[in-house]
């Protein structure tokens, strides 16, 4: 039993997963005005590509018990997809296209 709670502001509006993909595949490539997402890979893995504004970092979502939470600012980019990836996003944002921003900092 793994259990997140209370790890976005506010109550959930909306949940998605990523999955059958590819390795190959890339999804994200944009940051948000308002919403805040947390990322949990329950089977195999991906990669997440964030930059804050500041500091780009990578992070492996690799196990089902470690989330990856980002604020509004973060751009993100998922990859490096297995083929048994399976990505859960949670957000606290119902879906508006007037929240995404695509221009990558620098």
């Amino acid at each position: 039993l793994t259990v997140f709670e209370k790890i976005l502001p506010g109550s959930i509006k909306r949940l998605y997963y990523i999955y059958g993909v590819g390795q190959e595949a890339v999804r994200g490539g944009h940051r948000h005005r308002t919403a805040w997402h947390a990322l949990m890979c329950l089977t195999g893995h991906c990669t997440v590509s964030v930059h804050d504004g500041s500091s780009e970092h990578e992070y492996v979502l690799d196990r089902p018990t470690v989330g990856l939470l980002l604020a509004p600012q973060d751009w993100r980019k998922m990859h490096s997809f297995t083929a048994d990836a399976l990505l859960l996003i949670v957000s606290n944002a119902y879906y508006d296209p007037a929240d995404y921003i695509y221009e990558y900092y620098g």
